[in-house]
């Protein structure tokens, strides 16, 4: 079984974000940076678990700058087999995607992994534009994956219950909460690491046609108004010339 994850650099959570003055660019400086979490815990970690039982390899992929490449050895360290670094500046999703796919293509693989999306962009759009340009089937949001020989089932939760699919290799599936647990590298894995085979590769010409042009912060959240319950006068107050409807 060959596998294919994708996995994305984010900044940490707890990080103040900013943009430059024009807004054209986040603003890095003083910055820590993770893997994305959905790619780490669940795409990555369920990409694992199903080759250390069927047997096969788990290939990282990343669209990015040699500054990712600690983020990637991290992978390495988790479980992957070998690594893969598109290196180009990451525009866009769907200039990543392209990139991704043109890797792909010629790799026989027969899932590819994404997390559900970045925590940074929210967008969930790389793993639909990888599965279009692969022509492969795409299962979005997948709580749960298992596969026997050629067909895997896949469990995603919706609205009032869960829903179960069967699709066969090779497709393209984004990974949510519960695909699996999140695994802390060891020792042992961070050393194997440092051997494993890692390989930087020239990105394809692409055209890209949705690169962003500017970034905004949303307004400050105001402060909670109290009002006592015995005033009700300023309560019709602020509903009529204050509250705003969302």
């Amino acid at each position: 079984m060959k596998i294919l994850v994708c996995i994305s650099k984010t900044p940490d959570t707890t990080s103040k974000i900013s943009f430059t003055a024009d807004g054209a660019k986040f603003n890095d400086a003083g910055i820590s940076f993770i893997m994305n979490p959905y790619d780490e815990w669940y795409a990555l970690v369920r990409a694992c678990e199903l080759v250390e039982k069927n047997g096969g390899t788990v290939t990282l992929i990343n669209v990015g700058g040699a500054d990712n490449d600690q983020t990637i050895r991290k992978g390495l360290a988790i479980g992957a087999t070998d690594a893969v670094r598109i290196d180009a500046e990451p525009k866009s999703a769907l200039f990543i995607a392209k990139q991704i796919a043109e890797y792909a293509k010629s790799q026989n693989y027969d899932i590819v992994f994404c997390g559900k999306e970045s925590i940074d962009y929210n967008g969930s759009e790389v793993g639909a534009m990888v599965a279009e340009y692969l022509d492969q089937p795409f299962v979005s949001y997948a709580s749960k994956l298992d596969i026997n020989g050629n067909t895997a089932t896949l469990e995603r939760d919706i609205e009032g219950g869960v829903e179960i699919l069967e699709v066969q290799t090779p497709f393209v599936v984004s990974a949510a909460k519960g695909m699996a647990e999140q695994r802390i590298p060891n020792m042992m894995g961070i050393m194997k690491a440092k051997s494993k085979p890692f390989q930087v590769v020239a990105p394809v010409e692409f055209p890209d046609l949705a690169v962003p042009v500017k970034f905004t912060l949303p307004k400050e959240k105001t402060g909670v108004k109290l009002v006592s319950p015995d005033d009700m006068d300023e309560l019709v107050r602020l509903l009529h010339e204050e509250a705003k409807v969302i």
